[in-house]
C-alpha cells in the first residue's frame, strides 16, 4: 500500500490556524430581545423595546436633540453585526452605531467618538462625532445606494482592528481607513444614536459582538 506523506510545514500551519481560532472568541448577543440590561441612556421616553428589536425616537413628535443608547462597558477591537430600521416622515432623518466612544460631560447626552452612520447622503460612512466633526471616509452614495433598503432592515457590520476600521453595509464593504492620529483611543463604548431634529424612529435588533484578540 502506498502513503502519502504530509510535510511537517502543513500540520504546523493547521495548528496555527487551530490555535488562532481556538483563542478568537465567538460572536455573543448585546441584546436579550426583551430588555435593556447592559444599556444605559433615556430609556422609557427615547429608547424603549418592541417586537424584540431597540426603538429609539417618534414618527409623531420631533426628535429635539441627539440621544444615544450605550453599552455599560468598553470594547477595543471587535466585529459587531446588527441589523437597523431608519423611519421618518420629515425633517432631518438620520442614525448611527457609536464604537470607541465616550459620553461627554457637556452636554451629557452627547458622545464623542466613531460612527458608523446612518441616513441619506451618509449612508455607509464614518463619521466623528463631536471630535473632528467631520466625515472620515465614505462611499460614493449613489453606488451605495443601491444597496440600501429604505425603510426596511438593513445590515451593518462595524471591523474596529487596531487602528483600521471597516465598514460593511448589506454585505458590501463601504468603509476601509486607516487611522492617522495614534493618540486616539483604540477602545470605548458603544452607542446607538437617534438624531436630532426629525420625526424620525430608528430600530436595532440581532445586535452580536465578537471581540478579536
Amino acid at each position: 500500500m502506498r502513503t502519502t506523506r504530509i510535510p511537517v510545514w502543513a500540520f504546523l500551519c493547521i495548528a496555527a490556524v487551530m490555535s488562532v481560532e481556538a483563542q478568537t472568541p465567538p460572536a455573543v448577543p448585546l441584546f436579550d430581545g426583551k430588555t435593556l440590561n447592559g444599556w444605559e441612556g433615556d430609556i422609557g421616553r427615547t429608547w424603549r423595546v418592541e417586537d424584540g428589536a431597540i426603538v429609539g425616537g417618534s414618527l409623531t413628535t420631533t426628535v429635539p436633540r441627539n440621544d444615544f443608547l450605550v453599552t455599560t462597558r468598553d470594547y477595543a477591537n471587535f466585529i459587531l453585526r446588527l441589523d437597523y430600521k431608519l423611519e421618518g416622515t420629515e425633517g432631518f432623518l438620520n442614525s448611527g452605531i457609536q464604537f470607541r466612544s465616550r459620553r461627554l460631560d457637556k452636554p451629557a447626552y452627547e458622545m464623542i467618538g466613531y460612527q458608523a452612520d446612518i441616513g441619506t447622503g451618509y449612508w455607509g460612512a464614518l463619521y466623528d462625532e463631536q471630535r473632528r466633526k467631520r466625515v472620515l471616509a465614505t462611499p460614493d452614495q449613489k453606488t451605495v445606494m443601491a444597496h440600501v433598503r429604505l425603510d426596511d432592515w438593513n445590515r451593518y457590520e462595524i471591523h474596529a482592528e487596531g487602528r483600521r476600521i471597516r465598514l460593511v453595509l448589506n454585505g458590501q464593504q463601504t468603509v476601509d481607513y486607516q487611522e492617522t492620529d495614534e493618540t486616539l483611543p483604540e477602545t470605548g463604548l458603544i452607542g446607538l444614536q437617534v438624531h436630532g431634529g426629525g420625526k424620525a424612529l430608528v430600530r436595532f435588533r440581532n445586535i452580536t459582538i465578537q471581540e478579536l484578540r
